[in-house]
């Protein structure tokens, strides 16, 4: 297969919304980008739309039920934090990054999910210290390119503020620019968290939410002038895409707390989960519920009931029930007893304890407790597209992608770079690339 470009660097802003669009188009370096790419303004996203899950079908072109990783996290009751879908183990199949590894190209990756312990050549992973015995600089080095991020940390640790943004997103730039014009990578793929983290802090259209796209734009500039000084300008493919977009709410469904009440969720005295049979595992705007022994039909009847109750009453916070044959149909886990979609203003928490409905405050905010703004809700849900924009070699300038998913980018990628996916749920952009 032909290879249309020699340098593939895809950018992804977490929390990309269709609505940035209009300030994107008046910030400078987002407007000099977009004016000559290729885009679409209408990307459907997957289900559930959180954050790993759509970085791996980002880089394999497929759903979640297909790849592997259906949420952010493990199934894990008890757990104060559960762990998250860190490794490249986790993904069935192959990625991109495989596939150029394969064909002997070189690779990077700073903060990419779901890469951790990959064989991409330069790779700083996303995954943090999740034990009281751990620290975060060697658990980072284990589980990427050790050599790599010592001597990112060396140049430009003193940037960082542990994981708080904006400053880990300033000391990803650093390592992005310097890896640029060093290792002049064939793929790279950089994840920038700042916008998202802002969004659910503050709300979607926040100032802080704002001021963190003003910084996105000027990262982008550092990246294409990173670009100019390496020499590769002229054979290079920039991509800039978001993930998922964003809903504001105010209210926490915490429907662990009826099951709990029910006897379905048994904790000890300091409100720990020690067993369950039936568990909410939260999605943020949407959640699976699980139940644990399949062949449970008492259990499965319980939550039945209980879920057909409080979906009659928009004031409960569920919008829609759908079975694990609905969801699977749908891409998501169908291994799941059942998958919710929160209503407008609500969003789901793991929560056992406390009540079933709570309001979000302000302290919840800035504890990190409860968050003001989320996503994980359907693709379905109106005004919810994420973007796509692309540039440089290999692609016509100007073309209007009228609408794409988000499985449509792996296959394009895979296109650019000469390289194959197999066989995938989406399909390649053919109309974008200058072939």
């Amino acid at each position: 297969m032909t290879r249309l470009t020699d340098h593939l660097i895809v950018i992804s802003f977490d929390c990309l919304s269709e609505h940035d669009v209009p300030l994107l188009r008046e910030l400078p370096n987002f407007k000099a980008f977009i004016e000559k790419s290729s885009y679409c303004t209408q990307v459907e996203t997957i289900y559930p739309s959180v954050t790993y899950p759509c970085h791996a079908t980002i880089v394999t072109g497929n759903f979640p039920n297909k790849h592997g990783i259906v949420n952010n996290t493990f199934i894990q009751p008890g757990r104060i934090s559960p762990d998250w879908y860190w490794h490249r183990s986790h993904i069935k199949g192959t990625t991109l990054y495989d596939e150029a590894k394969k064909a002997g190209m070189k690779t990077a990756a700073l903060l990419w999910p779901v890469t951790a312990k990959s064989s991409i050549d330069y790779n700083m992973p996303e995954i943090f210290a999740n034990r009281p015995w751990h620290h975060q600089v060697p658990v980072s080095l284990f589980n990427g390119s050790p050599g790599y991020q010592l001597e990112m940390n060396a140049k430009f640790g003193r940037l960082r503020n542990g994981l708080r943004q904006p400053e880990l997103d300033d000391f990803v730039l650093a390592s992005t620019v310097e890896t640029i014009k060093t290792r002049k990578p064939e793929l790279m793929l950089i994840h920038f968290v700042d916008l998202d983290s802002q969004r659910h802090m503050y709300g979607f259209s926040s100032a802080e939410a704002t001021a963190a796209l003003h910084r996105h734009d000027q990262r982008l500039g550092s990246i294409m002038e990173a670009i100019k000084a390496a020499g590769i300008e002229e054979d290079t493919t920039v991509v800039i895409l978001g993930d998922h977009s964003a809903l504001d709410e105010s209210k926490v469904v915490k429907l662990n707390v009826l099951f709990r009440e029910r006897g379905l969720i048994q904790t000890n005295s300091s409100g720990k989960v020690t067993d369950w049979k039936a568990y909410c595992k939260s999605c943020d705007g949407s959640a699976y519920v699980y139940v644990k022994d399949p062949y449970d039909l008492v259990t499965k009847n319980a939550v039945s009931e209980l879920l057909t109750e409080l979906a009659q009453d928009e004031f409960n916070g569920i919008e829609k029930v759908i079975t694990g044959q609905e969801a699977n149909a749908k891409g998501a886990d169908g291994t799941a007893f059942r998958m919710l979609e929160a209503a407008s203003g609500f969003y789901f928490s793991e929560a056992v304890q406390g009540q079933y409905i709570e309001e979000v405050t302000e302290q919840d905010a800035q504890t990190k407790k409860y968050t003001f703004a989320c996503h994980g809700y359907s693709p379905e849900k109106e005004g919810y597209h994420t973007v796509f924009f692309a540039a440089g070699k290999g692609i016509r300038p100007g073309m209007e992608v009228r609408s794409m998913h988000l499985v449509d980018e792996g296959p394009t990628f895979a296109r650019l770079l000469g390289l194959d996916l197999g066989d995938t749920d989406g399909r390649i952009l053919e109309g974008i690339l200058d072939i």
